[in-house]
């Protein structure tokens, strides 16, 4: 049956209050009915947006919407009785924030207030700011995504977010509706009724979906511009479209389930579509990466080698700027390269149209000179799979400028020439940042970058240990800061630069103490780092030796000590034995260099046996890293899901363990990972970590 949809214009009798009268009016439905989903927006345009939810009973459906939350004074009803209600909002203004409610011709559900709203897309071509979070992999509904939210959440403030991607795996295990219910609406409601997500097709997703018929819950669940509806050329299919946003050019590919062969519908679609568009940027998103050395190998697997022999070719030889995809769970970001279409023995430096870092602050931005779409002037890939969890790989793709396999999502600003992209961790630090220019060969000189990942680690009663990145190549030093108790930030002391440590000692015992750091040079000071919080110890470490049995400690602790080693990448001198007492004789670990990348991870197996707390004990030291490496252990139960935990940063053994309180319900079989945090191109210098005493106590 055809539904009626119709537009009510507000009428105004004598005052406003004929208007607040017949909002209120509805407060006595005819039956009882909850709102179970959403709202949420979908196929925003500068125009228009789609309002969708959910209802425990059939209606019809009714959005208000106006300026100012009590003065809703435009409506769209549609006549149909459903339980998943959708209204297309049109004839609105761009670059506007309306207010919202939902409901019925019988009930307001919910809205009329302060936290209802959305801002319709700017006209076409405004080269204003543009705000874009991505998400790849973010569907596993636990505490790592959590995470991940709520860092964005932190960061992004009152910033409004324009435009949300998702890269596929948007709902673990097979991207059913009650798999979305968990993974989506019941983990971002906030942003959905605010801002329009715009998605692709992971594998995921497809179990549950198939993209030949358009049916399924992913299907179901969004209403995406097939008809060309929001820029871009019209695609016919919901599976792969595109649609712009001021003068960015988006295209969403389907890696999954449409074909991905050259002479396809989607690749024919694609080459005209790209020849179509005038926007200045180009950024394209589907799920499986043309480039990936993570949990999943892009020269092994058919998806991710066909999207790089078939889509890549076109996507350059048009011009785009950035391409983004998940399914690997890790960060990865390219340099700026074009040309490489084949496997990663393959790859060349002749293939980087810029080999240097990115970053305005280091080697400069990578700069594109043509201002609009020009073919074959470099693209940054980033695979950032990451959103819901990590999984280990050898992370040594030559294309890759860095890679990490740390939780976070990828935050970028657009305005005018200028793209700024920065990857935010979960604990809200910054793990890499770059910026591409267009139509500009010179960058004015900068005050330097801010320093990233600070860290700060309690090593004694009276010290905390300091280190960072350094994202920036040209500072004259940097100034370390400290707020002691939540109190008044105070310069603590400076190092010159490229140091990337600091000592903080003559500290309280027991006593929270919070760090940043800047960096500064003739041009002005950075921004700050993060900022970080430790807390000094009570006591000395102990000084417990452990037992190959799991036995020892002191009074009633248990500790257990490794079981068994496990290789990933590197290189191994000494045993378990070297670890299970505090003797001086160390397990080194070092790095090793594969395809021009140094590179190192370790696991090790422990039998813990619980208590009511649970604590990782570490006694290690790194060599001197000439490209500010640390080493980072993290914990898993299944030797998927990795944690971090704590970081080893200093260069001497200090005689001082390092310690982090791990859940307590932790029994059985744990895992334990150390890896190198900085995967770049190869200096030279192939860093190391001596442990003298590793083992889990439980008390």
């Amino acid at each position: 049956m055809q539904h009626l949809m119709k537009r009510q214009p507000a009428v105004w009798v004598g005052i406003c209050l004929a208007a607040v009268l017949s909002v209120s009016a509805l407060a006595s439905p005819a039956r009882a009915q909850s709102v179970t989903r959403g709202p949420y927006l979908q196929t925003g345009t500068p125009k228009s947006v789609t309002v969708r939810w959910r209802t425990s009973v059939a209606t019809d459906s009714k959005v208000w919407y106006g300026s100012q939350p009590g003065s809703l004074n435009g409506n769209v009803v549609d006549t149909g009785s459903v339980t998943e209600h959708k209204v297309t909002l049109t004839g609105l203004s761009p670059s506007t924030r309306y207010y919202y409610a939902i409901g019925s011709t019988t009930q307001l559900l919910v809205g009329n207030d302060t936290n209802h709203f959305f801002f319709t897309s700017p006209p076409l071509g405004d080269k204003g700011k543009t705000r874009i979070w991505v998400l790849g992999d973010s569907g596993t509904a636990n505490s790592s995504a959590q995470s991940v939210r709520n860092a964005y959440y932190s960061y992004t403030g009152s910033t409004n977010t324009d435009v949300w991607l998702m890269l596929g795996d948007n709902a673990y295990p097979d991207g059913t509706d009650s798999d979305y219910q968990s993974a989506v609406f019941n983990m971002y409601p906030t942003m959905l009724r605010k801002s329009v997500l715009w998605p692709t097709l992971g594998n995921h997703d497809g179990h549950s979906a198939d993209s030949g018929s358009q049916s399924g819950p992913y299907y179901n669940i969004f209403n995406l511009p097939k008809a060309g509806e929001a820029g871009g050329l019209a695609s016919g299919t919901e599976a792969y479209y595109s649609f712009d946003r001021g003068q960015i050019h988006f295209v969403c590919l389907d890696s999954y389930d449409s074909s991905r062969k050259t002479g396809g519908a989607m690749m024919n679609w694609l080459t005209n579509d790209l020849k179509a568009t005038l926007q200045p940027w180009t950024i394209a998103f589907w799920h499986h990466p043309p480039y990936s050395k993570g949990s999943h190998d892009s020269d092994s697997e058919v998806e991710l080698i066909e999207m790089r022999q078939y889509a890549l070719p076109i996507l350059e030889a048009h011009g785009v700027d950035l391409v983004l995809s998940g399914h690997s769970h890790s960060y990865d970001r390219s340099f700026l390269i074009n040309g490489h279409y084949g496997k990663s023995s393959t790859f060349s430096s002749s293939m980087k149209v810029d080999g240097g870092n990115g970053r305005v602050g280091g080697t400069g931005a990578y700069s594109k000179p043509s201002a609009g779409p020009a073919g074959n002037e470099g693209a940054v890939y980033v695979v950032a799979g990451s959103s819901g969890k990590t999984e280990s790989g050898s992370l040594n793709h030559p294309a890759m400028f860095i890679s990490m396999g740390v939780l976070g999502s990828l935050v970028l600003d657009v305005e005018g020439s200028r793209l700024d992209a920065l990857f935010l961790t979960s604990s809200g630090k910054i793990g890499d940042q770059f910026t591409i220019e267009k139509g500009s060969t010179v960058t004015a000189p900068q005050p330097p970058a801010a320093p990233g990942n600070l860290q700060a680690q309690e090593v004694s009663a009276d010290g905390i240990d300091l280190s960072w990145q350094d994202l920036s190549t040209n500072e004259s030093g940097f100034s370390v800061e400290m707020s002691p108790q939540g109190g008044a930030w105070a310069q603590l002391g400076s190092v010159a630069a490229n140091v990337k440590a600091y000592a903080a000692t003559g500290l309280d015992p027991l006593s929270t103490y919070s760090f940043r750091v800047r960096a500064q040079n003739s041009a002005g000071n950075s921004p700050y780092s993060n900022v970080d919080t430790a807390t000094t110890l009570a006591e000395p470490a102990p000084g417990g030796t452990g037992g190959t049995g799991g036995t020892g400690g002191t009074g009633g602790a248990e500790d257990a000590v490794e079981a068994q080693a496990i290789s990933v990448v590197g290189t191994r001198t000494g045993s378990a034995s070297d670890t299970q007492t505090m003797n001086g004789v160390c397990e080194v670990l070092s790095e090793v260099t594969q395809n021009g990348t140094n590179l190192m991870t370790w696991k090790f197996a422990f039998d813990v046996q619980g208590g009511s707390a649970v604590t990782l004990f570490v006694k290690a030291f790194q060599s001197v890293s000439t490209d500010g490496d640390n080493f980072v252990f993290a914990y898993s139960t299944d030797d998927q899901t990795y944690t971090d935990v704590l970081t080893v940063s200093k260069t001497a053994d200090d005689g001082l363990y390092q310690s982090k309180s791990l859940p307590a319900s932790l029994q059985g079989r744990v895992y334990i990972r150390v890896s190198d945090t900085r995967r770049v191109a190869s200096t030279g210098s192939l860093d190391k970590i001596s442990i003298d005493h590793l083992f889990i106590r439980s008390e």
